[in-house]
């Protein structure tokens, strides 16, 4: 199973990144959302699931069986900051459609209007 989630969060890095090189920023923001899933998918894995129960819960039969709450929390930051990343690149990705009129980079130029 390690070696499935592995080849998975290895595969969503190439994709994310062989779509942040394109020179269409609309692909580019796509390569920024897959691999902001692909960094999540990572802190998940390092953070395994190792103990028997829940990591928030009232019950627990010894206190070396809970799961560790912190990758949890690490994926809630990072979920946050790369939805605030998508918002701005997507904020760009509309003022250079709407001045420009295309979405392929080689086409833009005199960007210090």
């Amino acid at each position: 199973m390690e070696l499935l989630t592995a080849l998975t969060i290895g595969a969503l890095f190439a994709i994310g990144v062989f779509q942040l090189l394109r020179r269409n920023v609309i692909r580019s923001a796509i390569g920024l959302v897959i691999l902001a899933n692909a960094v999540n998918l990572f802190l998940l894995t390092a953070g395994t699931y190792q103990g028997e129960d829940p990591a928030y819960t009232t019950y627990a039969r010894a206190a070396e069986r809970i799961s560790d709450p912190l990758p949890q929390a690490f994926i809630l930051t990072a979920i946050v900051i790369s939805m605030g990343g998508t918002a701005f690149v997507l904020a760009m990705l509309y003022i250079i459609s709407a001045r420009y009129q295309t979405a392929n980079m080689d086409e833009v130029d005199n960007l210090k209007h």
